[in-house]
Formats: C-alpha cells, structure tokens, sequence
C-alpha cells in the first residue's frame, strides 16, 4: 500500500504567539476545515490548547454527504512550534499530520506536512 504525502506551506501576518493561540486550539478546527467537507466537531473540549493525548472526534462528509466519523490523537505538542495529530479511527489507513510554526520577518510561517494512505 503507497504512502503518500504532501506539504504546504503559509505565511500569515500575524504574530506566532496569535497562531499558536489560534491554530493549536481545537475548537478552531471547524472554523479553518473548507464548508465542502461537512466537517463537524463531536468531542467536548475543557481548556483551548492542544495536548498530547488528547482525542479529537468528528464527522466528515467528503462524499455525497455520507458522514464518516474520524478520531485523531494529538501525539506531540511543543508549545510556539509543532504539534501533530495521527488518526485513530476514520477513513485512512494512515493519517499523520505535522503543523509547524515559525517566527519570520513580517508574521508567521506555518508548514503542514501529511503522510496519508488510503484503503
């Protein structure tokens, strides 16, 4: 079975300090997840910041509006720098996605990198 991965790569202006805020909090996952995608959060969340350990469950509908329930883990966390989530149960037979962050001139630079395989 191929593993297949991607990377991107954004440059926001903001500060690293409102990134980290913002993107390692997990009620902003829906907020930032494209409308198409039918993704809705079903964990209930105590606190705003990420941690290892931590479950996140969801539906996702990317096919003719079939909901798919997906469970991630976060696996690491490094506070102002990365954090990584693995699925635990969902539509992939792999899922593992790095989110990094870096103080540039001007903002932030943010780099996702997926690994992914497909059933």
């Amino acid at each position: 079975m191929a593993t297949y991965s991607f990377q991107t790569i954004q440059r926001i202006p903001i500060t690293l300090e409102q990134a980290w805020d913002f993107f390692s909090n997990p009620a902003n996952l829906q907020r930032i997840t494209p409308g198409e995608m039918g993704f809705e959060i079903v964990s209930t969340f105590h606190g705003t910041t990420m941690y290892p350990g931590q479950l996140i469950e969801y539906t996702v509908k990317p096919l003719l509006g079939i909901p798919l329930y997906w469970m991630t883990e976060i696996t690491h966390v490094q506070d102002m720098q990365y954090f990584i989530d693995e699925q635990r149960f969902g539509p992939y037979t792999l899922w593992h996605h790095q989110h990094h962050f870096k103080a540039i001139e001007g903002g932030v630079e943010m780099t996702d990198i997926v690994h992914y395989r497909i059933p």
